[in-house]
């Protein structure tokens, strides 16, 4: 994509609303606009992102075997009344009417939903286990938006469901979800902690929340260092081995990580050695949840069981907030110059740099290099534009994409060109040649 055609309305400035970084920097870099308190439109920048993330969750969420549906945004009161939720929830629930005064509410989870679908379709043991999920924009009417997508009223979430015939099933399958969000996070260059959290007005007596550390982030957290040292993606995950799960997920649930609502200060002390403990404050990126038959029940998803009684089915929810998880990802990766995405969700892979666009030797070497990136399969943002050495440097530091190719006049002249990137660990000068198949290498190619 060429710059000079890309749709990317940068800002020199800091909007005073943008009270931490992801906000200001989303803003700044051109990757959102706010329509409304808590409301934002993803400009193209922004997008290309949400869809990395999103594509990320929706791999995991089938290798683990979950299968994708789409649930509506608008649901009828009537199903929330069923399962005790309407009145209960509260005013962050936005409640409308219809032209013909039916009851109706735009959805900030689904559980009554899938629940009533899964009633109406679902009769015996024989068709259990199910996991389905669906990734779908909610709202929820936050008394005080803020923060960007970090704390918005609109935002896509991916949420999944379980169904299984007793509890031992049940927990098979929240700790497959457990195992499958581990790998989620860690393919987006995260690390994310499992923390015993608080269920909520989900519901439920067993849940954790995945937490990224962040001196940004509004829960408190307390854990044990040797978190940060494990490689999740080291090894694969076989789904339908149970000891496998069991194995790949011990390690997070052997160590000591809650929230404040959970924190044992004693036991805090007594696991961790003084040097391990640490306390701080970290962003939600993800919950699961196993809440047995809190929906089942009231909403009559039974199924007839072996010895041919109906059974009430055992449920979980596990949901991941695909559109927070893009300001979290700024808050875990930024410096003082902009952003600096990790390779798998990074909007482009390269920043092409024409330091003087219109130079017959620098176009030439510009238009080729960005031909030979993109047939080995790299995507390319390609600065063509009539600007500024100083402009064009100061955006590719805003946008942060991780590799940046530099050609200027005065380097072409000597055989060079500047390869670096993002994240500081290569800054170099090159040959073209060598720089173009480093480029390419990383990319796989």
């Amino acid at each position: 994509m060429r710059l000079s055609r890309f749709y990317l309305p940068t800002l020199k400035e800091t909007p005073k609303e943008a009270e931490i970084a992801s906000h200001r920097l989303m803003l700044r870099a051109g990757m959102m606009r706010q329509s409304a308190a808590g409301i934002y439109a993803w400009l193209p920048l922004g997008l290309r992102v949400l869809r990395k993330v999103e594509t990320i969750v929706r791999e995991e969420q089938d290798r683990a075997g979950c299968q994708e549906m789409l649930m509506p945004t608008i649901q009828p009161a009537e199903l929330w009344q069923r399962s005790g939720r309407y009145d209960a929830y509260g005013p962050e629930m936005l409640r409308i009417s219809d032209r013909h005064e039916r009851e109706l509410l735009y959805g900030p989870t689904n559980e009554d939903m899938i629940t009533d679908i899964f009633a109406g379709t679902v009769r015996s043991y024989r068709d259990l286990p199910k996991l389905l999920y669906h990734i779908q924009w909610k709202f929820r009417d936050e008394v005080r938006p803020r923060f960007g997508v970090m704390r918005g009223r609109e935002f896509l979430m991916k949420d999944c469901y379980s169904f299984d015939l007793d509890y031992a099933a049940a927990k098979r399958s929240y700790d497959r979800m457990f195992a499958c969000y581990l790998r989620t996070f860690a393919r987006m260059g995260l690390k994310a902690i499992p923390m015993e959290a608080e269920t909520g007005p989900i519901g439920g007596n067993l849940s954790h929340e995945f937490i990224i550390l962040a001196d940004t982030g509004e829960t408190e957290v307390f854990c044990d260092r040797n978190f940060l040292e494990f490689d999740v993606l080291g090894s694969e995950v076989d789904y339908e081995d149970a000891g496998a799960i069991d194995e790949a997920i011990g390690h997070f649930t052997s160590l000591y990580a809650r929230t404040e609502d959970k924190h044992d200060r004693a036991a805090f002390e007594a696991e961790v050695p003084a040097e391990r403990r640490y306390h701080g404050r970290g962003i939600e990126v993800g919950q699961v949840f196993y809440f047995g038959k809190k929906y089942s029940e009231p909403m009559g998803a039974h199924v007839t069981g072996p010895d041919g009684q109906s059974i009430a089915v055992e449920m979980g929810s596990y949901g991941i907030g695909v559109s927070r998880l893009v300001g979290a990802i700024i808050e875990a990766s930024h410096d003082e110059d902009g952003i600096i995405w990790p390779d798998p969700v990074a909007p482009f892979d390269v920043q092409l740099i024409n330091l003087r666009a219109g130079d017959k030797d620098c176009d030439a070497a510009c238009e080729d290099v960005y031909a030979r990136l993109r047939k080995a399969g790299l995507d390319v943002l390609y600065d063509d534009r009539d600007e500024r050495p100083g402009v064009k440097f100061a955006d590719a530091d805003l946008v942060g994409l991780p590799w940046r190719l530099v050609i200027g006049p005065r380097g072409l002249k000597e055989g060079k060109v500047e390869l670096r990137r993002r994240d500081k660990t290569v800054e170099e000068e090159a040959p073209l040649e060598d720089a173009v198949s480093k480029l390419v290498a990383a990319a796989g190619g």
